[in-house]
């Protein structure tokens, strides 16, 4: 599994995005930060709430400086099927990761070998494809989208501010924190 600190891995997938089949591979967004969220499949109920809400939020991704993609067990097929058929689905402009083999969902560990899916991953990769923030959970519940931009906002800014760090909650623009021993004890 794939930790915070540790280069992302070269696996080159096929993808629906734009209309087309296209190849994806992460270090294609080298120079730029990437949100990369795994979902358990496509044609389900929680996950079309999620890639909405992503597509919805993309342009200030981009603003922040960052990509979207999104990776299943499903084919490019039933990738282009989903998003032909779902309202919901018909908004998202990011890449559609096919992953049938389970190939980068077990590189990233969220391969749920029993059930030939993934788990509900989100990965924050600067741009020289470290992961810099991870989140995984269980299957049932939604991720916050809004959450995952603060977080590829805050380590924009921790990589562009050395010494500094983002409090809990941080939102651009807000006050950060310079660690040193005048803080010890003042918060």
């Amino acid at each position: 599994m794939i930790g915070i600190g540790e280069r992302v891995p070269a696996t080159v997938l096929d993808a629906f995005h734009e209309g087309e089949v296209r190849s994806f591979s992460i270090p294609q967004y080298r120079g730029r930060w990437l949100a990369l969220l795994f979902y358990p499949g496509d044609f389900t109920f929680v996950c079309p709430t999620e890639l909405r809400e992503a597509a919805r939020l993309h342009d200030a991704f981009r603003k922040a400086g960052a990509e979207i993609a999104a990776v299943s067990t499903d084919s490019v097929w039933v990738h282009k099927a989903w998003h032909d058929a779902s309202t919901a689905m018909s908004e998202v402009g990011y890449p559609l990761v096919a992953d049938p083999a389970g190939t980068l969902s077990r590189e990233f560990g969220v391969y749920v070998e029993a059930d030939g899916i993934a788990r509900r991953g989100s990965f924050v990769i600067d741009p020289d494809g470290i992961v810099q923030a991870l989140e995984i959970h269980a299957n049932s519940v939604g991720r916050s989208i809004t959450e995952l931009l603060r977080r590829v906002e805050a380590a924009k800014y921790v990589r562009e501010h050395d010494g500094e760090v983002c409090p809990v909650a941080w939102q651009p623009g807000q006050a950060t924190l310079v660690p040193g021993l005048q803080l010890v004890g003042a918060i």
